[in-house]
């Protein structure tokens, strides 16, 4: 199935018992609303699907794996409601993940931003290549990465994920995100990549669907506060977007 946006697309693709969800957009695969909430349906089709038996998350292009949050609709938010509608769209792909029984493979083959790094997270299992690096940039625009910031700490800790969330202008090698554990593997080559993920979902394609998601839910044990939590999370961002502070940051970013 092919979801078309607006400047990209969501295209799902079943086989044998492993279900490919890819989006792009060409802005270094970067999440505007549309995208986020197709997305997230996407992910939840795949969940309910009892054909599907491991679901393989991937972006396209060569370059960014996700750019994070779109700029150009985070400047046009004008009020709180906005910034909180479109903020959500990261609560419910991250909790859309979190739901599905299916173990979920990320394909990290480029850099992660904001967002970017919060879907590596929230995945069960990441497998990225050599100069997939991350930043959590939110602090930069004057907000922070109060949506994404629960999977990341989940995942590598409050100590690492404060320090991404603090030097919102650093970037961390992938050898520092797969030392913390955001990656499960690390390979030199696309090829070599891919080799893994195709590897690993063909197993868990042939595993039991029943010890998965039993297996699953035991990984993800305190987290069922989460569909709260993180549309809380999203008002707080749609708030602090419309600070003049994020207003000049989104504009001088615009300007570069």
């Amino acid at each position: 199935m092919l979801r078309e946006i607006s400047e990209g697309h969501v295209r799902t693709e079943t086989h044998d018992g492993i279900t490919t969800i890819e989006f792009y957009h060409p802005q270094s695969n970067s999440l505007p609303g549309q995208l986020l909430t197709a997305l997230s349906h996407e992910v939840h089709s795949a969940g309910n699907d009892p054909h599907t038996k491991v679901i393989v998350l991937r972006s396209g292009g060569t370059k960014a794996f996700c750019a994070g949050a779109s700029f150009e609709e985070l400047m046009e938010i004008d009020t709180a409601d906005k910034g909180f509608l479109f903020f959500s769209g990261f609560a419910h792909l991250i909790n859309a993940i979190r739901k599905c029984p299916q173990f979920v493979i990320a394909r990290i083959h480029g850099k992660c931003v904001g967002g970017g790094v919060g879907i590596a997270a929230a995945a069960d299992y990441a497998i990225a290549v050599d100069g997939a690096d991350v930043k959590l940039s939110e602090l930069a625009l004057g907000i922070g990465p109060f949506v994404v910031g629960p999977a990341v700490e989940r995942k590598i800790g409050l100590a690492a994920s404060s320090s991404l969330a603090i030097d919102a202008t650093t970037w961390r090698d992938a050898e520092w995100a797969r030392k913390r554990g955001l990656y499960a593997e690390l390979h030199q080559q696309l090829s070599e990549m891919d080799e893994s993920i195709d590897r690993l979902a063909r197993v868990l394609a042939h595993s039991s669907p029943e010890a998965m998601a039993l297996l699953k839910a035991t990984f993800w044990k305190g987290t069922e506060h989460w569909d709260q939590l993180l549309v809380e999370r999203a008002a707080i961002s749609g708030r602090l977007i419309l600070s003049q502070y994020s207003r000049n940051a989104l504009h001088n970013f615009r300007k570069k």
